[in-house]
């Protein structure tokens, strides 16, 4: 009677184990930011003129797993696309940037078995980047870098009529008094499944929005915007 009680009790520790284990995050975002409102915050120098990627972001869990040393030698053949979608700014000749993405962000979403080890995380967040192509899309609908300022409507209706989906558009607010705000960073929402999400939806208590760069902060809808070209 014991030893079946004892089973039991262990089916039932099992079955709410496996119960109570939501996935960790619900969705991902794809973070771009434009360099040269990077290193004007920044002061770092930076001639490219195209968005590069910034991360991809679980909305939920920051340093998932301390334990899981990044190990560039798995995204070798990564590398030529890292170096150029993916660059980092302020060290262009180092990984440290990799490296602490994958430990702050990578970490979490490889709760998922889609992005489970280094080599699916910075490979999908480089073809999520190639296919949103911000930079092509903003071109295309006469968004360019430009001496003259925009609209946020004009800027967010560009994204949101494209993609279908509400992006979370970000800017540099140099000061009150300027009357004027630089365009600095543009997040790109995704479900589980890697399809397209409206970054409003499915916020949580951990929304990576608390743990976004200090520099940026959403853009002001009355505010013009400022997107500047590379220097």
């Amino acid at each position: 009677m014991r030893f079946r009680l004892y089973l039991l009790l262990c089916l039932a520790a099992t079955l709410s184990s496996v119960m109570s284990r939501p996935h960790m995050w619900n969705k991902l975002i794809l973070t771009h930011h434009w360099p040269s409102t990077f290193c004007h915050v920044e002061h770092c120098h930076s001639n490219l003129s195209y968005w590069t990627l910034h991360g991809l972001w679980p909305d939920k869990g920051i340093n998932c797993n301390s334990s899981w040393h990044f190990n560039v030698t798995q995204i070798e053949d990564l590398l030529p696309d890292m170096k150029q979608s993916w660059p980092d700014l302020l060290h262009p000749s180092t990984t440290g940037f990799w490296k602490y993405e994958w430990y702050k962000h990578g970490t979490c979403a490889a709760e998922a078995s889609s992005l489970d080890n280094q080599h699916k995380y910075f490979s999908k967040a480089l073809e999520l980047y190639h296919k949103v192509d911000m930079d092509g899309i903003l071109r295309k609908f006469g968004i360019t870098p430009s001496e003259k300022y925009y609209s946020f409507s004009q800027i967010e209706g560009v994204i949101e009529n494209f993609y279908g989906i509400k992006p979370k558009i970000q800017c540099a607010h140099p000061s009150k008094n300027v009357g004027v705000q630089i365009l600095g960073q543009i997040e790109i929402c995704f479900n589980p499944d890697f399809t397209l999400l409206d970054c409003e939806k499915q916020l949580s208590k951990e929304s990576i929005s608390k743990v976004k760069v200090s520099e940026f902060s959403v853009c002001d809808h009355e505010t013009p915007v400022y997107y500047p070209p590379a220097p």
